[in-house]
Protein backbone atom coordinates (compact mmCIF):
# COMPACT_ATOMS: atom_id res chain seq x y z
CA UNK A 1 0.00 0.00 0.00
CA UNK A 2 1.34 3.53 -1.38
CA UNK A 3 2.67 6.08 2.01
CA UNK A 4 1.26 9.81 0.96
CA UNK A 5 2.51 13.14 3.34
CA UNK A 6 1.00 15.92 2.43
CA UNK A 7 2.87 19.22 3.07
CA UNK A 8 1.02 22.36 3.53
CA UNK A 9 3.60 25.37 3.48
CA UNK A 10 3.32 28.59 3.40
CA UNK A 11 3.99 32.26 5.45
CA UNK A 12 1.71 32.66 9.05
CA UNK A 13 -1.53 32.96 9.60
CA UNK A 14 -2.51 32.13 5.57
CA UNK A 15 -4.57 29.60 6.48
CA UNK A 16 -2.33 26.38 6.84
CA UNK A 17 -3.99 25.12 10.47
CA UNK A 18 -7.68 25.50 8.53
CA UNK A 19 -6.56 24.01 5.20
CA UNK A 20 -4.64 21.25 7.26
CA UNK A 21 -7.91 20.37 9.64
CA UNK A 22 -9.62 19.72 6.07
CA UNK A 23 -8.00 17.69 5.22
CA UNK A 24 -7.15 15.05 7.62
CA UNK A 25 -10.58 14.66 8.44
CA UNK A 26 -10.75 13.82 4.96
CA UNK A 27 -8.14 11.44 4.65
CA UNK A 28 -8.82 10.47 8.63
CA UNK A 29 -5.86 11.02 9.66
CA UNK A 30 -3.71 13.37 12.16
CA UNK A 31 -1.63 16.36 11.80
CA UNK A 32 2.09 16.66 12.22
CA UNK A 33 3.47 20.09 12.77
CA UNK A 34 6.74 21.42 12.03
CA UNK A 35 6.31 25.02 13.11
CA UNK A 36 9.63 25.87 15.06
CA UNK A 37 7.98 28.10 16.99
CA UNK A 38 4.26 26.36 17.97
CA UNK A 39 6.56 24.06 18.85
CA UNK A 40 7.20 25.70 21.96
CA UNK A 41 4.67 26.13 24.82
CA UNK A 42 5.85 29.54 25.83
CA UNK A 43 5.29 31.28 22.15
CA UNK A 44 1.76 31.07 21.59
CA UNK A 45 1.33 35.08 20.77
CA UNK A 46 2.05 35.90 17.48
CA UNK A 47 2.89 32.39 15.95
CA UNK A 48 -0.93 32.00 14.95
CA UNK A 49 -1.25 28.53 16.93
CA UNK A 50 -3.94 26.25 16.42
CA UNK A 51 -6.78 26.87 19.16
CA UNK A 52 -7.60 24.60 21.85
CA UNK A 53 -10.86 23.33 19.53
CA UNK A 54 -8.64 22.97 16.49
CA UNK A 55 -6.49 20.72 18.99
CA UNK A 56 -10.02 18.67 19.83
CA UNK A 57 -10.92 18.45 16.36
CA UNK A 58 -7.89 16.38 14.96
CA UNK A 59 -4.81 15.13 16.56
CA UNK A 60 -1.99 17.37 16.35
CA UNK A 61 1.74 16.42 17.10
CA UNK A 62 4.58 18.62 18.08
CA UNK A 63 2.51 21.84 19.21
CA UNK A 64 3.06 23.07 22.60
CA UNK A 65 5.50 19.92 22.77
CA UNK A 66 8.40 21.56 24.58
CA UNK A 67 9.45 24.24 27.10
CA UNK A 68 11.62 26.97 25.24
CA UNK A 69 13.96 25.54 28.08
CA UNK A 70 13.97 21.64 27.54
CA UNK A 71 17.41 20.69 25.72
CA UNK A 72 15.97 19.95 22.04
CA UNK A 73 17.63 20.24 18.77
CA UNK A 74 16.25 19.84 15.29
CA UNK A 75 17.79 16.19 14.99
CA UNK A 76 15.92 15.64 18.22
CA UNK A 77 12.67 16.64 16.00
CA UNK A 78 13.70 14.89 12.78
CA UNK A 79 13.71 11.64 15.41
CA UNK A 80 10.67 12.20 16.65
CA UNK A 81 8.92 13.53 13.90
CA UNK A 82 10.19 10.05 11.56
CA UNK A 83 8.39 8.12 14.72
CA UNK A 84 5.06 9.67 14.34
CA UNK A 85 5.16 8.84 10.88
CA UNK A 86 5.61 5.51 10.53
CA UNK A 87 3.13 5.02 13.84
CA UNK A 88 1.01 6.85 11.44
CA UNK A 89 1.72 4.95 8.26
CA UNK A 90 1.19 1.61 10.36
CA UNK A 91 -2.47 2.37 11.33
CA UNK A 92 -3.48 2.79 7.47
Amino acid sequence: MAKHLISIVGPTAIGKTALSIKLAQHFNTQIISADSRQFFKEMSIGTAAPTQEDLKVVKHHFINHKSIHDPYNVGAFEKDALQTLESLFKTK
